[in-house]
């Protein structure tokens, strides 16, 4: 079928659109950031109150510490205690924290607007790669080009769903700007018009082995974001509790190393499984083109090598000797495979990949 222009121009129409809103919504996280959580701390520090009740408040706020560690809330305040040591006052229980959409509204104007336009551009985003398939008649992902834009609207989804479920708008300036980035860099270096596939890649396989691969280098973008950030605020705060470093506001509001670890841990444990489908469906695809499920062909030993490193991240995270930086260590080092098989094996390296370069 010959290519649909009207709905390739509609396709980019959006995705610069995409791209302005995304980097509005990260105007707004940088808002938030600056001037919105200094001021909810401000809010939620206690005011002066007799002895045994600020035991109570200290003990409450131990217990929220604890239930933020794990990941549940980045970014919320400790819940109000109006009981003496023992408790609330007549037995009443506590009260429940609020949901994601009201959570969002009290944490203020500059977390609404961040939100509101974060899933504007999601929605553009989201229009852009559809009427880019339409236009092609086949998945979006047929070129260097196509696969940037999808995994961007990957991460991006995948962020709205932890700025939901995490209240993670505190995390917003990193992951957006990184979203940005990457999507401008796509839009201005590798642009690649609306057209057909090589031969080789007109097979159904390619709706289920390259999505499978794009849905989880989505997730592990975000991951590396989340690992960047733990490296360098752990490294901050080790330094100004040395006295080696001054305290810095700015970095001073990132969220805990121990609530990045977690989410880190969380995101790859959700995207390794879609990757090591991936392989498998890569495996059985050149099987029916090729006649061989695994050949070592450069871009599938790429593959494998960085299904092997997350596996070592897994394990490695899963091992108490390994938590922390050197953990955080081999994920870096494996989505630094995941970049160098799509930039470089795919692009420079002979072999029956050489297709997917860009076009």
């Amino acid at each position: 079928m010959s290519v649909n222009l009207g709905l390739a121009h509609v396709s980019t129409d959006f995705l610069i659109a995409a791209l302005l809103i995304y980097s509005l919504a990260l105007l707004a996280f940088a808002g938030d950031y600056a001037f919105g959580r200094p001021r909810r701390k401000a809010a939620a520090a206690p005011v002066a109150e007799p002895a045994a009740q600020l035991a109570a408040v200290g003990a409450a706020s131990a217990g929220a510490g604890a239930g933020t560690a794990d990941g549940a809330v980045l970014d919320a305040p400790a819940p109000a205690v109006t009981g003496g040591p023992a408790g609330p006052a007549d037995g009443a229980r506590p009260e429940r924290p609020a949901g994601a959409f009201r959570a969002i509204k009290e944490a203020g104007p500059w977390v609404v607007v961040a939100a509101a336009l974060s899933w504007l551009g999601i929605l553009a985003h989201v229009v852009a790669v559809t009427t880019r398939g339409f236009a092609v008649h086949r998945a979006p992902w047929g070129d260097m080009y196509e696969f940037i834009t999808a995994l961007t609207c990957v991460a991006a989804l995948f962020f709205g769903y932890i700025l939901i479920k995490y209240r993670a708008w505190a995390l917003g300036v990193f992951v957006m700007g990184a979203i940005v980035i990457a999507l401008g860099l796509a839009e201005t270096l590798i642009y690649t018009p609306a057209g057909p596939l090589v031969p080789a890649l007109q097979s159904y396989w390619l709706s289920i082995h390259v999505t499978a691969m794009t849905l989880s280098s989505g997730i592990f973008f975000v991951a590396t974001v989340l690992s960047i950030m733990y490296l360098v605020t752990e490294r901050y705060r080790k330094r100004v509790a040395a006295g080696k470093a001054e305290p810095n506001p700015l970095l001073d509001r990132i969220p805990s190393g121990s609530q990045l670890d977690k989410l880190t841990y969380r995101a790859v444990v959700f995207g390794f499984p879609i990757w090591t489908f991936g392989v498998m469906a890569g495996a059985i695809w050149a099987d029916q083109a090729w006649g061989r499920y695994w050949g070592w062909d450069p871009v599938e030993t790429w593959a494998f090598i960085t299904w092997v490193i997350y596996a070592a991240y897994l394990h490695a995270r899963a091992t108490g000797g390994w938590r922390g930086p050197r953990a955080h260590y081999i994920q870096l080092l494996g989505f630094a495979s995941l970049l160098t098989n799509i930039f470089v094996i795919q692009i420079f390296v002979t072999g029956l990949h050489s297709y997917a370069g860009v076009q």
